[in-house]
């Protein structure tokens, strides 16, 4: 039943990802994007679910959506603009610094690697997932305390992705 019940959601998933980069829900393309959906909902089940308690829980989707919403909307274009100042005044200092985390699961330690990469002026450049630690190029790095560099890079990304996979 828990494998069904994985196919079925990744299926919707990837189905439903593929129906929104399309952007057409002729037959053809849903008969396609469902051959697609199958096939890679079966080449993924095994590796996409860890707890199946949490899979149906519908608090964790609503904190996705909303953090969705605060990253496209406030983190990102805030990032932007911070990299068009960066740009028009020369005075910065690249680095890469060493931030722990405190996430538990992988899944949630991916999010915040791709939080950090997605936004403009940081790139997550390796991850010891043993000691929970991340290695951010910063391209203006204010402090090279790991706690510090945690407040202004990650902390907020780590707190979402608590609620969300933790």
């Amino acid at each position: 039943m828990k494998r069904v019940c994985t196919f079925l959601l990744l299926f919707a998933g990837y189905l439903g990802l593929y129906i929104l980069f399309a952007g057409s829900t002729t037959i053809t393309d849903l008969v396609f994007g469902a051959i697609v959906s199958c096939i890679a909902s079966l080449a993924t089940m095994s590796l996409c679910i860890e707890r199946y308690s949490r899979v149906l829980d519908l608090r964790r989707f609503l904190y996705l959506a909303t953090y969705l919403l605060y990253y496209m909307l406030i983190v990102e274009p805030r990032a932007h603009l911070d990299v068009v100042k960066r740009i028009l005044s020369p005075r910065y200092r690249p680095a890469i610094v060493a931030i722990p985390t405190k996430v538990r699961s992988s899944y949630a330690l991916l999010t915040v690697a791709n939080s950090i990469t997605n936004t403009p002026g940081t790139v997550v450049v390796d991850v010891d997932e043993e000691r929970g630690v991340l290695y951010v190029h910063w391209i203006d790095a204010k402090t090279f305390d790991p706690e510090k560099a945690r407040e202004y890079v990650s902390r907020v990304f780590e707190d979402w992705a608590s609620k969300i996979f933790d």
